[in-house]
């Protein structure tokens, strides 16, 4: 087996533990983020809140997106400052996605799972899976997350992608931005990998830690296909499939 796979193993290991000795969870639960704008609840790290509504949010302006796209306003600073230094360099940038609640991720997954209703159950969920997130499961809940450019991993491994993607690589985690969703080939589980997906890791991870601390695969309700969530392990196989590097940024 390889080492990566054993230490995700051990990570989800400690995790329960963690679990089975915290404070009981409640709703009203909250945490006082690094980030004075934020008060980290359930509701806000399952996504069931507005983020139209949220002073902590921010419309990001139309010649930076391909539609009307929020995002945290921390996370918004940091991807312009980003944006301007890879314009200096040739590298345009454009947002494709940001923040989706519960409702908006509860859209995609309505519609996949009707897509591919040829399949059983839990064989849909599984296909779904592979690129989208169970609601209540999704990074893009929290307003750090974004894809950028194009939704395909071929778009970067040419021409301009593959230019910049390279920049991406080099130069993304300076502004504090890191691709969560990277090769599945040292034993990374959940989703397949996202070229195009980069999650801003000084909010996210603190999201993270707290969406482990108070969240189980029985939060996880209301669509169809939500009972698959304990057998499917979503927590420990999804939510925390990210790259090794950001794990290393949980608390």
């Amino acid at each position: 087996m390889k080492v990566s796979i054993l230490i995700i193993s051990l990570f989800c290991t400690v995790l329960l533990s963690i679990k089975s000795n915290r404070f009981e969870s409640v709703a009203n639960t909250t945490k006082e983020s690094h980030y004075p704008c934020k008060v980290i609840t359930k509701d806000f790290v399952l996504g069931k809140f507005d983020f139209k509504t949220d002073s902590c949010f921010v419309k990001v302006d139309s010649k930076y997106s391909n539609k009307s796209i929020y995002l945290q306003k921390e996370v918004y600073e940091a991807f312009l400052k980003m944006r301007t230094a890879a314009e200096a360099q040739g590298i345009q940038f454009k947002l494709i996605s940001g923040t989706r609640n519960f409702t908006y991720q509860k859209s995609i997954w309505d519609r996949k799972w009707k897509k591919y209703e040829n399949l059983t159950p839990i064989e849909r969920a599984k296909k779904i899976l592979k690129y989208s997130s169970m609601p209540s499961t999704s990074r893009h809940h929290w307003g750090t997350d974004f894809d950028l450019n194009h939704l395909t991993n071929s778009y970067f491994e040419s021409g301009q992608g593959l230019k910049a993607y390279n920049w991406l690589q080099k130069h993304a985690n300076t502004f504090g931005f890191y691709q969560v969703y990277t090769s599945k080939d040292g034993g990374r589980t959940g989703y397949n990998e996202e070229k195009w997906h980069w999650s801003y890791l000084p909010l996210a991870s603190q999201y993270l830690t707290f969406y482990n601390e108070t969240i189980t695969n029985t939060d996880i309700i209301g669509f169809e296909g939500f009972e698959f969530a304990s057998s499917l392990d979503m927590i420990c196989n999804y939510v925390n499939g990210i790259s090794p590097e950001s794990l290393r940024f949980l608390n």
